[in-house]
C-alpha cells in the first residue's frame, strides 16, 4: 500500500480545509476594525460576522449535487476560486453592502469544501487509513484557526486599517489551493460510478494500493453500482430505510454548532476582553486557543483509528460540559467595581463623568450593573459602554476562564470537530450522499449561523452567566445523545457500513 501517496492527495485537498479554518477566525480580530469603519449595531455586527456561514449554506445546498453531476475535483477547484475573491474583495470594500457580499462569497466557498474535501478523501483513502486521513480536512482547518490567529496578533497594529489587510492575506494560500488542485486525479468511485470509466479509476486505485487493492475495491464498487436504484433525491431521505441514518447524521451536526464553538472561535479575543484581558493579551490567548485546537487535532487523528469514533465522542463531549460548566462558575462569581482606577480606565469621557457618581459601588452580577449603568446613559452609551467599557470593571478569575476555553477547545478538537465529518463521509450509502450530505451540511451552518448571530446579543443582554450556562446544558445533552444513537465505524469499508445502516 503506497500510503505515501494517499497522504499526499489527501493533504492537497485539505487545503481547503485550511482556507475555511483561516477564513472563519480571521474575522475574530477584524471586528473591532469592521465595527468602527462600518459603523455597525449589534445586529449588524452578528451579521457582518455570520454572514459567512450564510453564504456556506448556500454552498452546502449546491456542492453535493453539483459534485454528484461533475465531480469532486471540479466543484474544489471553483471553491478556490471563491476564496480567492472573497479575501481580496473583502479586503477592498469600502461599503457595508459590498463587505456582506464578498464574505458571503467566502461562505460559498466554505459550504462546497467543508463537505466535498472529506467525501473525497473518504473514497480515495483504504479503510485502514480512512478515518486518520478523512480528519486531515479538521487538522487543516484547525491550522487555518491558528494561523488567522497568528496573523492578527501581527497585523493588529498595522496601520488604522489593519483589518483589511487580516483578511486580504488569504489570498495567497487560497491562490496555491486552486494551482495544486489540478494535480490531483477525480475520485476513482464517481469515475467508476458516473462515467463507467474503471480503467481510469484502476490506475489511481493501484497507486493508493496496489493491484489486489484496486481489484478489490472496484469489485465492490460495481456490485455498489448495480444495487444502486438511480441518481438519489430529497424525497429519499424521509425513507424509512435511512432513517438511522438520518438521526445520527442530523443529531452530530446539530451538536457540533449548537455548543458554541464558532463563538468561541469567532469571539475568542472579545471573550477574554469581556474576562477583563487588555487587548493585545486577548489577542495573544487567542493564539494558544488555535495551537491547543491544533494539538488535540493531532491527538484526535492519532486516536480515531486505533480507539474509535464513539468513544472519543463521548469522552469530549464529557469534557467539553466540564469547560463550559468551569466558564459558567468562574463569570458567575465575577463582580464589578467602580473606582477611581477603574473609571480611569474609561475611554469615552462623557460617559466617565455619567458613571464618576457610581464611584465605590460594586455589582455581583452583570444584570445588577446594566440595570443601574442604563438609566443614566443614552442608547448609543450603553451599546458602547457593554461593548467596550464593561470589561474595565470586572473582576474575575480570568485564569479559571482561560483554562475552561482552553479545555473545551481541546474536548472539542478530539471530538466532535473531526468525528462529525468523519462519520458524515461514511455513513450515507452512494446512492443518496451527494444530496445527503448538502441537507446535512446545510442545517449544520444554519445552527452555526444562528449561534454566531446571537452570541454578541447574548453577551451583551444575557451576560456571559448565562450564556456559557446554555452551552453547558446543550453539551451534557449531546453526551446522551451519542452514547444513545452513534454507531462505530472504525475499520469497516463503506460498503459494510451502509449494509449495516440501511433498513432492508
Amino acid at each position: 500500500m503506497n500510503k505515501s501517496y494517499s497522504i499526499l492527495i489527501s493533504l492537497i485537498v485539505a487545503l481547503g480545509g485550511f482556507l475555511l479554518g483561516f477564513d472563519s477566525a480571521v474575522i475574530s480580530g477584524a471586528v473591532k476594525g469592521i465595527n468602527s469603519y462600518f459603523g455597525m449595531t449589534d445586529a449588524m455586527l452578528g451579521f457582518a460576522v455570520g454572514c459567512v456561514i450564510f453564504g456556506a449554506m448556500l454552498g452546502n445546498l449546491l456542492a453535493g449535487p453539483l459534485a454528484d453531476k461533475f465531480g469532486r475535483k471540479p466543484v474544489l477547484i471553483v471553491v478556490a476560486a471563491l476564496f480567492t475573491i472573497s479575501a481580496i474583495w473583502s479586503a477592498l470594500a469600502t461599503g457595508y453592502t459590498e463587505f456582506i457580499i464578498a464574505r458571503i462569497i467566502g461562505g460559498v466557498g466554505i459550504g462546497g469544501a467543508i463537505l466535498i474535501a472529506p467525501i473525497y478523501i473518504a473514497e480515495i483513502a483504504p479503510p485502514k487509513l480512512r478515518g486518520s486521513l478523512v480528519s486531515f480536512n479538521q487538522l487543516n482547518i484547525v491550522l487555518g484557526i491558528s494561523v488567522a490567529y497568528f496573523s492578527n496578533y501581527f497585523l493588529v497594529n498595522y496601520g488604522n486599517e489593519s483589518w483589511r489587510w487580516m483578511l486580504g492575506v488569504e489570498a495567497i494560500p487560497a491562490a496555491i489551493y486552486f494551482f495544486s488542485l489540478f494535480t490531483v486525479p477525480r475520485s476513482p468511485r464517481w469515475l467508476i460510478m458516473n462515467l463507467n470509466k474503471v480503467k481510469i479509476a484502476r490506475k489511481t486505485l493501484i497507486k493508493i494500493g496496489g493491484e489486489e487493492f484496486a481489484d478489490l475495491t472496484i469489485e465492490e464498487i460495481q456490485r455498489g453500482v448495480e444495487k444502486k436504484e438511480g441518481k438519489g433525491k430529497l424525497i429519499d431521505l424521509l425513507n424509512n430505510r435511512y432513517a438511522t441514518i438520518m438521526i445520527i447524521a442530523i443529531g452530530i451536526a446539530f451538536f457540533q454548532q449548537i455548543t458554541g464553538i464558532n463563538a468561541i472561535f469567532y469571539y475568542a479575543p472579545t471573550i477574554f476582553e469581556q474576562a477583563g484581558g487588555s487587548t493585545d493579551s486577548s489577542f495573544l490567548q487567542a493564539i494558544v486557543v488555535g495551537l491547543i485546537n491544533l494539538v488535540f487535532t493531532l491527538v484526535a487523528i492519532w486516536l480515531i483509528d486505533k480507539l474509535g469514533r464513539k468513544p472519543l465522542l463521548l469522552i469530549g463531549t464529557t469534557f467539553m460540559t466540564i469547560a463550559l460548566i468551569m466558564a459558567t462558575l468562574a463569570f458567575n462569581n465575577a463582580s464589578y467595581n467602580f473606582t477611581e482606577t477603574t473609571l480611569n480606565k474609561v475611554n469615552d469621557d462623557e460617559i466617565k463623568m455619567i458613571l464618576t457618581p457610581l464611584q465605590g459601588k460594586s455589582f455581583s452580577s452583570q444584570t445588577a450593573l446594566f440595570n443601574e449603568v442604563k438609566i443614566n446613559l443614552t442608547e448609543d452609551q450603553f451599546l458602547t459602554f457593554k461593548r467596550n467599557e464593561i470589561s474595565n470593571f470586572i473582576s474575575i478569575n480570568s485564569i479559571l476562564v482561560l483554562i475552561a476555553i482552553l479545555l473545551y477547545v481541546a474536548a472539542f478538537a478530539i471530538s466532535l470537530g473531526p468525528v462529525m465529518w468523519t462519520l458524515i463521509s461514511e455513513i450515507f450509502p452512494s446512492k443518496i450522499k451527494g444530496i445527503a450530505v448538502s441537507v446535512v451540511g446545510f442545517f449544520n451552518s444554519l445552527v452555526s449561523f444562528s449561534v454566531t448571530q446571537v452570541f454578541p446579543w447574548q453577551l451583551s443582554n444575557l451576560g456571559p452567566t448565562a450564556t456559557f450556562g446554555i452551552y453547558a446544558f446543550l453539551s451534557m445533552c449531546a453526551i446522551f445523545f451519542v452514547y444513545k444513537f452513534v454507531i462505530e465505524t472504525k475499520g469497516k469499508t463503506l460498503e459494510e457500513i451502509e449494509a449495516l445502516l440501511i433498513k432492508r
